[in-house]
């Protein structure tokens, strides 16, 4: 078809040309971009990528409070088992204490129940020890403590049988001494109340006397375990023995 056939192209100038194709060039160019793989895709992943950064951003102080939240939370759990715990400290202690005054007084109690039970006992048991016997200090007092001794040691003899001889051999004289009879003569005289030799008081001395043959005692006791032996009983002799 000639130019002239289109309506209006004979009237184009220069000017109009330039314009229409430049209006050309810029359509092009924007196919090109919409054409383009992974145009739009950049620029949603900007948008995308920008609109992340708020939430992270978001989160990030969200996720520091709660650890604040948590730490302050731990301190207070801290802070309230520590309580606790010197609470228990204290109420173990009072416990302690208390147990151990309680102790102390129980303690104190048992002794003092022990020592009054003691204190009452002591009477009891001082009754029934006997009580010394005391003697005169006569033939009487002498023949009567030398009973109580013979009578612990079960030597025969009574208080008639053995006056009766201390008469006969001593007249009652504790410090009597024979100088001339067949003992005298032999180097050992009779002495004391029984008139008793020294190897036989000494061969039948009894224990818890003393060893002194002139004690009123120690005397008799020997010359009646002496005629026990050898007679029965003191009671029997009735002569020089």
């Amino acid at each position: 078809m000639p130019k002239s056939a289109i309506p209006g192209v004979g009237r184009l100038n220069r000017t109009h040309k330039l314009s229409a194709a430049g209006v050309a060039v810029a359509g092009a160019a924007a196919l090109v971009f919409a054409a383009v793989p992974g145009a739009d895709a950049d620029q949603g992943a900007h948008r995308t990528a920008a609109q992340d950064v708020r939430p992270v951003a978001f989160a990030t102080v969200g996720s520091v409070a709660e650890a604040q939240q948590a730490t302050i939370a731990k301190q207070a759990d801290a802070s309230a088992e520590k309580g606790k715990a010197e609470a228990a400290a204290k109420a173990k202690t009072a416990a302690d204490k208390e147990r151990t005054q309680q102790t102390a007084a129980s303690r104190s109690a048992l002794r003092n129940t022990v020592s009054a039970t003691a204190t009452a006992v002591q009477p009891a048991a001082t009754a029934v020890q006997p009580a010394a016997t005391a003697y005169t200090n006569n033939l009487d007092g002498w023949i009567k403590e030398a009973l109580d001794i013979m009578g612990r040691h079960g030597i025969p003899g009574s208080y008639d049988g053995i006056h009766r001889n201390i008469m006969r051999e001593s007249t009652g004289n504790p410090q009597a001494v024979n100088g001339w009879d067949v003992n005298a003569q032999n180097g050992t005289p009779s002495k004391g109340l029984l008139q008793v030799i020294q190897p036989t008081f000494q061969a039948y001395h009894v224990d818890g006397t003393s060893w002194d043959i002139f004690d009123p005692v120690a005397n008799i006791t020997a010359a009646c375990k002496y005629a026990a032996a050898v007679y029965g009983s003191m009671d029997n002799v009735n002569s020089a023995y």
